[in-house]
């Protein structure tokens, strides 16, 4: 009787594992979903957008780009834990709301254990830009100011626990300034009160055109390396402020228990996707980059939130509970 048992259990498990790989050869066979988790317009919903229409022409699908904003992007976040792990759901994410989230809002109904990684597919680089009419002209005169209008200077951010917001954090923390970080649902409202002076600066990494149209001024870019498409824009070292550091990434999610198989084909996917002309050109307009040959892996981007999310729970442990 028992070995009847375990035989039919044998059969039961076969049939399972037959019908997953079966499946995932069959995947896709209808259009995915890529939740963003920020409004349209910012940095993050335009490398999604401009890496899910290259991947779906690789996997002979549509992705359908669908923005949830809100809390920092947690919401987003909590929304694609909850779907089918089957590859038909999957996520962008950054630093912000897969691994500084986790200090910032510490009930959150999901765990960096509820996603597996499919593949990093951007690295960023953290700007200050400021209003046109703001008085300063350098970093220099723009820390003097601060430093003498203690909680005065408004800067923008996409959302406490975004990107945009850990730039934010850095760079004053690394000024020794007090200013007002002000939340918005995305980078893109951020950088429109900018524009309208309504807000003195942003912390962002997507806003090369609007200085290169002198809509706003940039003030610094957190990298080692001056960037392509803002020669002029002065590194932090360059600007006397070699602490601030704020080099990010974009990478991609889906649900935990997704088949290995579905993660292999959006990663490879994913890899093809960055290579293709028309990412790399968005990617130079945004002054992103795509990740180096060996930094395309899920294990890659697994390090990445391992490391990050102790980085941030170090910088954030009083924003906790905020």
């Amino acid at each position: 009787m028992i070995s009847f048992v375990l035989r039919r259990l044998s059969a039961a498990v076969a049939v399972v594992a037959f019908t997953t790989v079966a499946s995932a050869q069959d995947y896709p066979k209808r259009p995915i979903t890529m939740i963003v988790p920020f409004a349209a317009g910012g940095t993050s919903d335009v490398i999604a957008r401009a890496v899910a229409e290259q991947m779906g022409i690789a996997l002979g699908q549509t992705i359908v780009i669908e923005n949830v904003a809100g809390a920092g992007g947690s919401t987003a976040l909590a929304r694609a834990s909850r779907a089918e792990p089957d590859g038909y759901t999957i996520a962008i994410g950054n630093a912000g709301t897969n691994a500084a989230t986790y200090t910032i809002y510490p009930k959150l109904p999901f765990t960096p254990e509820s996603f597996v990684p499919i593949a990093m597919v951007a690295k960023t680089f953290g700007i200050i830009a400021l209003r046109k009419d703001f008085p300063a002209k350098d970093l220099k005169e723009f820390i003097a100011y601060a430093r003498t209008n203690p909680g005065k200077i408004n800067l923008g951010h996409a959302g406490v626990g975004s990107s945009n917001y850990l730039i934010c954090k850095s760079f004053v923390t690394a000024a020794g300034i007090d200013a007002t970080l002000v939340g918005y649902r995305g980078a893109a409202p951020a950088l429109t009160d900018a524009v309208g002076s309504q807000i003195d600066g942003v912390c962002d990494a997507a806003v090369s055109q609007a200085i290169n149209e002198k809509l706003v001024k940039g003030l610094v870019v957190g990298s080692t390396v001056r960037l392509a498409t803002l020669p002029e824009l002065p590194t932090s070292a360059d600007a006397g402020l070699p602490e601030f550091e704020a080099q990010g990434w974009n990478g991609l999610f889906a649900p935990k228990g997704t088949p290995p198989a579905v993660i292999a084909k959006l990663n490879a996917a994913a890899r093809t996707a960055v290579e293709t002309d028309a990412v790399k050109k968005r990617f130079a307009d945004l002054s992103t980059v795509a990740p180096d040959d060996d930094e395309h892996t899920p294990e890659v981007l697994q390090k990445l939130v391992t490391r990050d999310v102790e980085k941030y729970r170090k910088m954030l442990a009083d924003d906790a509970n905020k």
